[in-house]
């Protein structure tokens, strides 16, 4: 299962994490993945939950997940713009040549600890 491999390593940031700030206890955790990431959110959060129920440290940690649209940038006018046709045109000069630019990945956005 990929997606446990990736809980895996977020479990080792966040115990590295609380090691560097002195926390005795992890209470939220947020994350970003990108739609185009391939992982299955459901599966990240089982594995997120399985790995969380065996340490003291975040064994109430909450993990709030947010899905984000993939980004593309204009090629000819160095825009962003989110967007879930990849064929889509820039919306601010109409160029037909985007290339992704994000929502491909997972990041870890904010801890909160005590």
């Amino acid at each position: 299962m990929h997606e446990f491999s990736l809980a895996q390593g977020l479990f080792k940031q966040l115990l590295q994490l609380a090691e560097q700030h002195g926390a005795e206890k992890i209470i939220t955790v947020r994350v970003d993945i990108g739609r185009l990431s391939g992982i299955v959110v459901d599966s990240f959060s089982f594995g997120f939950e399985v790995l969380a129920s065996e340490n003291r440290l975040t064994e109430n940690a909450v993990l709030e997940i947010t899905e984000t649209d993939p980004t593309y940038r204009c090629l000819d006018c160095g825009d962003y713009f989110p967007s879930m046709v990849p064929d889509a045109p820039c919306p601010r000069c109409a160029s037909e040549k985007p290339v992704p630019a994000g929502g491909d990945d997972i990041i870890l956005t904010q801890v909160e600890m005590e």
